[in-house]
């Protein structure tokens, strides 16, 4: 069940739980949780957010998953976080700052999760971050902790200007090398 226009006011400023797991391929970062995100408790939730439809017809999973069922994603070497970490109705909601201390979280998490790869799922947002703000969609030639690091579209129907195939095409770029 959706939820309703109050449970999206109390979202605001929560926070939702990381998912992590052990050797992770692709540790995806999201700008912040949506009201809806926080809500419901999963990511990427809102109707019309583009992740896990990207996620399936890049090849990263076997079928496309349901935000519930985010809990999967590790046994498929994948996991989820945000830069900054409280609900809020849009990402330019947040101030600079908390972008800034999210990017020194973020190298934290990923100096003990070890990722492959962190992809972050906004380029705008990264350049605040991790203050490159001439960055582009795709690899960066930066590493953190020696973690490769890759930017992605933000896959939220706010942005027009990729559509799902694009981003799915981003998306398939991160698949591991086949042995």
């Amino acid at each position: 069940m959706a939820p309703t226009k109050a449970d999206l006011e109390a979202a605001r400023n929560a926070t939702i739980e990381d998912v992590l797991g052990p050797g992770l391929d692709v540790l995806f970062c999201g700008i912040n949780p949506s009201l809806y995100s926080a809500a419901t408790g999963h990511h990427f939730a809102r109707p019309g957010n583009r992740f896990w439809p990207a996620l399936h017809l890049s090849g990263l999973v076997p079928r496309r998953l349901a935000p519930s069922e985010q809990h999967l994603l590790p046994s498929y070497g994948l996991g989820i976080t945000n830069i900054a970490a409280r609900a809020t109705a849009r990402a330019d909601e947040l101030a600079l700052e908390e972008l800034r201390v999210g990017g020194e979280r973020l190298a934290r998490l990923v100096a003990e999760v070890r990722p492959r790869v962190l992809a972050i799922a906004g380029v705008s947002a990264y350049r605040v971050a991790f203050a490159r703000p001439a960055a582009r969609i795709g690899p960066q030639e930066e590493t953190i902790g020696g973690t490769a690091l890759w930017v992605l579209p933000n896959p939220s129907g706010l942005n027009a200007h990729w559509r799902l195939e694009a981003i799915a095409a981003e998306m398939a770029r991160l698949r591991p090398p086949q042995a």
